[in-house]
């Protein structure tokens, strides 16, 4: 085994090369900081405040750009539903001539301005395959494949999952899939209504992209329908000239939570009218306990309302099954579509490559928090957005911190005329 010490962007990396039985060649890289699994605002944001510290990080990217979800996977017409100053991240505020609610594209400018500002470079086109902490040895062994299908074995103390609760499109499966004849595509490939005008376009999902995608179909003239198969609360954007988030946020201040729904309800049946006569069912618990318990976002109405009550938006309940060009509902009811749009959200993909760890669950990712064992992290798993991967990237710069400068002492006590870094 041979060993290289190389400066690396001003780290000190040790690579050696093993060759396994097979004679392959795959490539080991010891990695002196912790390494960041995703370029996403999350994984960003955590680059940032580490290097902000004096902590050199490695960031992994499996795609050819940033924030991929948002570059290639977003429709159109989507800006952030929440005011930009709950969504900006640390040490870089949002330009003040940016809207209150900016746009995709100034948002994914403003990410690019963030990775420039800090001089984060990730490795793209990085998937990795396995992680697993290796009890022999105390470290991270993180396995990774490259475009051209190489293979590179990273070795770290800390290991920083940012890829996200939305890594993987959710698909859910219907009977009758493969004889419905037209085009079933996820919100993921929707880019806006152009190619769907004068077509009857079925909606599956109340979120808050289902109910925009269908505002964005109205706009081209299509006719949508909504799948509403839950209860499910819709708030108005803003209440009293402040954002509802924001004056939400601000209510929980001093008041308890059930309190500060019972005004949010009262609010949005003044402003929204009763939803239930839209079809629009709402949970027993409300939007902010409802949240706390199940992560379940409230939606955000932008206008998509306005069109249900005007008709040109239906709604209709739960699906049976497909048919050809039409789709049976659990009522019994059968109507004729050209298309389908499943705005069914996204899933971690975490468990296919995290391996041994009692932090994460199958199902949910990491629930228990932004800290695991072993020097495990995870940013962004809190369900709650931008302003929640913030906080946790705050959070784990700050412990890392804490560790990296110990352990840098310590081997500068062992090598006594090691340079400083």
């Amino acid at each position: 085994m041979e060993y290289y010490l190389k400066e690396v962007e001003g780290k000190r990396v040790h690579d050696h090369f093993n060759k396994n039985m097979a004679g392959t060649t795959t490539k080991c890289v010891w990695v002196p900081g912790p390494i960041v699994v995703g370029a996403g605002p999350s994984g960003l944001a955590t680059a940032a405040c580490l290097k902000q510290g004096g902590v050199p990080c490695l960031i992994l990217e499996r795609a050819d750009c940033i924030a991929s979800l948002w570059q290639n996977k977003t429709y159109d017409r989507l800006s952030l539903h929440l005011p930009k100053q709950f969504c900006q991240l640390p040490l870089f505020p949002f330009p003040a001539n940016f809207p209150t609610y900016p746009t995709k594209h100034q948002f994914l400018a403003y990410l690019q301005a963030y990775t420039t500002h800090f001089g984060l470079e990730p490795i793209f086109n990085t998937t990795v395959v396995s992680a697993q902490f290796d009890r022999r040895c105390g470290f991270w062994r993180v396995k990774t494949v490259g475009l051209k299908q190489e293979e590179t074995e990273y070795v770290c103390q800390w290991l920083i999952v940012a890829t996200g609760e939305n890594a993987e499109e959710v698909v859910p499966q219907f009977p009758g899939m493969n004889d419905f004849g037209g085009p079933i595509i996820h919100t993921s490939s929707y880019k806006s209504g152009e190619l769907f005008r004068d077509k009857k376009v079925l909606v599956v999902g109340c979120g808050n992209s289902g109910m925009e995608v269908c505002l964005d179909l109205c706009n081209y003239n299509a006719h949508p329908t909504l799948v509403v198969r839950d209860s499910v609360h819709v708030l108005p954007q803003e209440m009293v000239g402040r954002s509802t988030f924001g004056l939400s946020m601000w209510l929980l201040k001093w008041l308890p939570v059930r309190l500060v729904d019972r005004f949010l309800l009262l609010m949005s049946g003044f402003m929204l009218g009763d939803t239930a006569r839209l079809g629009l069912n709402r949970p027993k618990l409300g939007p902010l306990a409802l949240k706390t318990k199940s992560g379940k976002t409230p939606v955000l109405d932008v206008g998509t309302l306005a069109k249900i009550k005007t008709g040109h938006v239906k709604v209709c309940p739960g699906i049976k099954r497909l048919m050809n060009h039409a789709v049976e509902f659990v009522n019994g009811s059968v109507a004729n579509f050209d298309a389908i749009i499943l705005a069914t959200g996204y899933k971690t993909n975490v468990p296919l490559w995290l391996k041994e760890t009692d932090m994460l669950s199958e199902k949910d990712g990491f629930p228990n928090g932004w800290k695991g064992e072993h020097g495990l992290y995870a940013v962004g798993f809190t369900k709650r957005g931008l302003l929640g991967a913030s906080i946790d990237a705050k959070r784990i710069a700050q412990d890392i911190h804490h560790y990296f400068w110990k352990a840098e002492a310590s081997s500068f006590m062992a090598f006594p005329t090691r340079p400083p870094p």
